[in-house]
């Protein structure tokens, strides 16, 4: 909530005056500052903007920071050097296990292309410590390619994406790291929404299915081996339809009790909808799904409600999705 962030806000404003004086900390209510939220296009609430070198022009949006010690290091990394130097395994060995996710990127030398697209990235990553190296002993010790980036949860590496020179997509790298910060599927609920729409992710695939049915476990299995494979391009959800709760979002894509299993894609941008053409939830046809939506192939799925029995009775007559095209055109 605003309220929330407000605190946290001042929070991070109160230790940066100690660390770092020179960033100075402000809030605007836009409710009274029409020529304001004008001038910055200010669409959402709270919205977090930081000017760099007194200039009003081009503001660097803060995304989706919601806790001070966030605010903090993404502040810092904007003003200072966004990852750690790592000369010794001790000192990579440090950084892995202080936290729950770290990153790592090893190289060949520290003055390529891909070693900017890495220090980009880490400033928009302030959730996890980032660490670089181009040490001989640090990458034969991980048996690391020169020029991957590791990341490590738990202090154990889950992934490793190799970096090529100069042709590094910095949002894919952002998109693919941030989604470390949620499971491999994530199963929707109060607590999750949340950090599902602050992962940078616009593709989100939606797994619509009763948690306590028989055939639970290898549907689930089969939707987390497609996952590995789509992590970083699209996200995957899981709904469990007998949590009432979860009512809104069925009448959102209009899911019945006959339809689930059922799984459909969104896309947050254009809020399109897609629906997996085979019924069943095997590993196969979701990866075909997800591929034929990445590669533009995917039919929109318009869902409709069933034409009334009555549509026809009366001098203005009810249209629905499904006789809208016979009947206006």
């Amino acid at each position: 909530s605003s309220q929330n962030l407000s605190e946290e806000f001042a929070e991070a404003a109160r230790q940066l005056k100690k660390e770092a004086p020179r960033i100075q900390f402000g809030k605007i209510d836009v409710t009274h500052q029409h020529d304001l939220r004008k001038e910055f296009n200010i669409q959402a609430f709270p919205t977090v903007k930081f000017f760099v070198n007194g200039s009003r022009e081009d503001p660097i949006d803060c995304k989706g920071v919601r806790k001070a010690s966030t605010f903090i290091t993404w502040v810092k990394r904007r003003t200072g050097p966004s990852t750690v130097l790592i000369n010794s395994t001790d000192q990579a060995e440090a950084i892995i296990k202080a936290d729950d996710l770290a990153v790592i990127g090893f190289f060949r030398d520290l003055h390529n292309d891909s070693v900017e697209a890495f220090c980009e990235t880490a400033r928009d990553v302030p959730e996890m410590p980032f660490g670089m190296t181009a040490s001989e002993d640090v990458c034969a010790n991980y048996g690391v390619q020169r020029n991957s980036l590791v990341v490590f949860k738990k202090g154990k590496p889950v992934h490793n994406e190799v970096l090529e020179d100069g042709r590094q997509n910095k949002l894919g790298l952002t998109r693919l790291i941030k989604t470390f910060t949620l499971d491999l599927v994530t199963e929707y609920n109060i607590e999750t929404s949340v950090k599902i729409f602050d992962v940078p992710v616009e593709n989100h695939i939606l797994l619509f299915t009763p948690a306590n049915s028989e055939t639970f476990n290898e549907i689930y299995e089969n939707y987390q081996s497609a996952a590995a494979e789509f992590r970083g391009k699209i996200l995957f959800v899981l709904v469990d339809t007998d949590e009432a709760r979860n009512g809104r979002i069925f009448e959102y894509f209009r899911i019945r009790d006959i339809d689930v299993p059922a799984v459909r894609i969104l896309n947050l941008t254009s809020d399109a909808k897609y629906k997996m053409p085979a019924d069943e939830v095997t590993v196969e046809n979701l990866k075909e799904f997800c591929q034929s939506y990445l590669n533009g192939k995917a039919k929109q799925h318009l869902s409709s409600e069933e034409i009334p029995q009555d549509w026809d009775k009366l001098p203005v007559k009810v249209i629905v999705g499904k006789n809208f095209n016979s009947i206006i055109f």
